[in-house]
């Protein structure tokens, strides 16, 4: 589904990302972990098409199309998701009406206002929340917790077939955390894929991830299955610069 070779790129004329390759299949979890400064969220902005990052090599494939040519919003159509580890917050526009308009766009129609009401409250229930929490300013004032709910509200809401979460799990009480976890495994199956990138262990005791990987220095330096995001908590990050002689971090 997404295929990534060589990929480099830089922010204000410093190279992050220094020929990372990666390759997720239709229907699997990868989780991508590293220490602060290692490229994680560039990569999960540079996947999105964030104008300030700026791809210097390499390519990047979504279901066989060239997507580094495409805006964001059309990265969005073709069916790629990014959760934002900080959600901006946007005063005077509801999470519905938000919702409303972004799956209009990512379906190109205009989707029924009942059908539409049914669906965000549907979701809403999975996600333990309040159907108050709708008719809420997007993010004003949201608590860390519920912003992250709010990011998961809109992967269920909008249905993509790629899902990157950029540190969804930071600064969330196990509660939280459950149920964040319990949306992203609803979404699970043959025609959906996710890229979960976290510093820590802890989510994938719930997303239980195909693959991981350890990004250090801009690179993925280390695969392997869950087991060795255990071994990362027990050995700690060091002990991957060591074995794999990572220099400095970017």
């Amino acid at each position: 589904m997404l295929k990534i070779e060589n990929l480099h790129a830089e922010v204000e004329g410093k190279e992050i990302l220094k020929g990372l390759t990666l390759e997720v299949g239709r229907g699997e979890i990868h989780a991508i972990m590293g220490p602060n400064g290692s490229g994680k969220s560039t990569l999960a902005n540079v996947l999105m098409g964030h104008p300030r990052y700026e791809v210097t090599e390499g390519s990047v494939t979504f279901e066989g199309e060239d997507v580094l040519e495409l805006e964001p919003d059309e990265r969005a159509k073709l069916g790629m998701f990014l959760a934002f580890q900080y959600p901006s917050e946007v005063p005077g526009v509801s999470v519905a009406n938000f919702l409303r308009t972004a799956v209009n766009s990512v379906r190109e129609q205009e989707v029924p206002p009942m059908e539409m009401y049914k669906l965000l409250q549907e979701k809403m229930r999975l996600m333990d929340m309040d159907p108050s929490f709708a008719e809420r300013y997007l993010n004003e004032g949201f608590s860390g917790g519920e912003k992250k709910r709010n990011e998961i509200l809109q992967l269920l809401v909008l249905q993509p077939k790629l899902a990157i979460l950029d540190e969804t799990d930071s600064g969330l009480d196990i509660d939280a955390l459950q149920v964040v976890a319990r949306g992203v495994n609803q979404m699970r199956g043959p025609e959906f894929s996710a890229v979960v990138i976290t510093h820590y262990q802890r989510i994938l005791r719930y997303i239980e991830p195909d693959f991981v990987h350890v990004m250090l220095d801009g690179r993925i330096v280390t695969s392997g299955g869950k087991e060795l995001a255990e071994e990362l908590e027990s050995k700690g990050y060091d002990w991957v610069r060591q074995e794999f002689g990572a220099g400095t971090q970017s």
